[in-house]
């Protein structure tokens, strides 16, 4: 069973939403659409999904075309952002709602029901109506309606974004078990790097309308092929600066150098781009050999046990995740420290050029 987009674009009033798309998805898979808002998630997912047609290419399920079947005679299902339930049904009749829709006998109805609220931990509560549940109960039973369709294409646009902190985590452990006993191509759509992590499976990076890269969610991650991957594929964004090949050794800014090792030793002497993630710039200079950089503070955020630091480096807009509650003076100059093991290489088109060291040794 596969899911197969072929040259999908889509088109509205001259304004390319989607641009020309290939893609196939497998059965059993978890599949995640990382992005911004506006990156085309819904709209990627609407085509598959049969609820637009697309402007060009044609869509195939199992090699059958179905570009311009009725979302109705495919078997999709789909939850999103704002969860649906009939609040005047019981979680029972809400879960068995489709298959009554399909006019499937009654036993296979209580059977298949049970068994779906069974798999998503509802099975205690069927008598009761979605608003006598907990959040994330409530998206369960949401959950739970589009399983029990047997769906062989299962959509999840951005479900736990209205839920409070907790049931998110609660819901993100579950969901890889859920698809796993299910067995349908899952596709699910996200703006939250961490989340894409978390949920594993492959990812596709989108932004502008056009995959950048799709891969093992782990590859994607330590492997971007551009600095746009990087980009998306970071929160907040990788930080970005110039760099120099000269000789044996990198340099940087504000007058700083490391020796070009492994693959860096054997690129071409010029200009590239070099970037590294927030969670890898420092305010403590560690033992080991760093790059070290002067940057004014500008914005922080405390979010607990960690601290984003907003910087200024020479007119560069960098953010640092640090470690800990830091009391700074807005506008002071600030050491950081990077170590050249965390940092990748572009080109300036924005074409990696080589990874990470540490990517490299994962």
């Amino acid at each position: 069973m596969t899911l197969t987009l072929e040259g999908v674009s889509k088109v509205v009033n001259g304004q390319v939403h989607i641009h020309a798309t290939d893609l196939t998805l497998q059965k059993g898979t978890m599949n995640v659409l990382l992005g911004p808002t506006l990156a085309g998630k819904t709209s990627l997912m609407r085509l598959m999904a049969g609820l637009d047609e697309p402007t060009a290419g044609r869509i195939l399920w199992d090699g059958t075309d179905v570009t311009g079947m009725r979302v109705q005679d495919r078997k999709v299902a789909m939850v999103y952002q704002q969860f649906i339930n009939y609040p005047s049904m019981s979680v029972y009749e809400n879960i068995a709602s489709p298959l009554h829709l399909q006019r499937r006998p009654k036993d296979e109805i209580d059977r298949r029901v049970r068994e779906t609220a069974e798999l998503m931990q509802l099975a205690p509560m069927l008598e009761r109506k979605p608003l006598e549940l907990s959040g994330g109960q409530q998206q369960r039973c949401a959950l739970a309606r589009a399983l029990v369709k047997d769906a062989g294409l299962v959509l999840l646009d951005e479900p736990l974004a209205n839920l409070d902190y907790k049931l998110r985590e609660e819901l993100r452990a579950e969901i890889p078990r859920i698809f796993e006993a299910a067995g349908s191509i899952f596709v699910y759509a996200t703006t939250e790097p961490e989340e894409a992590l978390l949920l594993g499976g492959s990812t596709a990076t989108l932004w502008e309308g056009r995959i950048t890269q799709f891969g093992p969610t782990p590859e994607v991650y330590r492997t971007p092929r551009d600095a746009t991957t990087a980009r998306v594929f970071s929160d907040p964004p990788m930080n970005f600066l110039r760099v120099t090949k000269q000789g044996g050794r990198l340099m940087f800014g504000d007058g700083q150098s490391t020796q070009a090792l492994g693959p860096l030793a054997d690129l071409a002497e010029g200009v590239y781009v070099a970037g590294f993630r927030p969670n890898h710039l420092e305010l403590d200079r560690p033992a080991r050999d760093v790059l070290e950089f002067t940057a004014q503070l500008s914005v922080t955020e405390i979010t607990g046990s960690e601290t984003f630091v907003h910087l200024d480096h020479h007119g560069e807009r960098w953010v640092g995740l640090v470690h800990g509650v830091r009391d700074l003076d807005l506008g002071a100059n600030l050491q950081v420290y990077l170590d050249p093991a965390h940092v990748y290489v572009f080109a300036e088109s924005g074409t990696l050029v080589a990874p990470a060291a540490y990517a490299q040794a994962a």
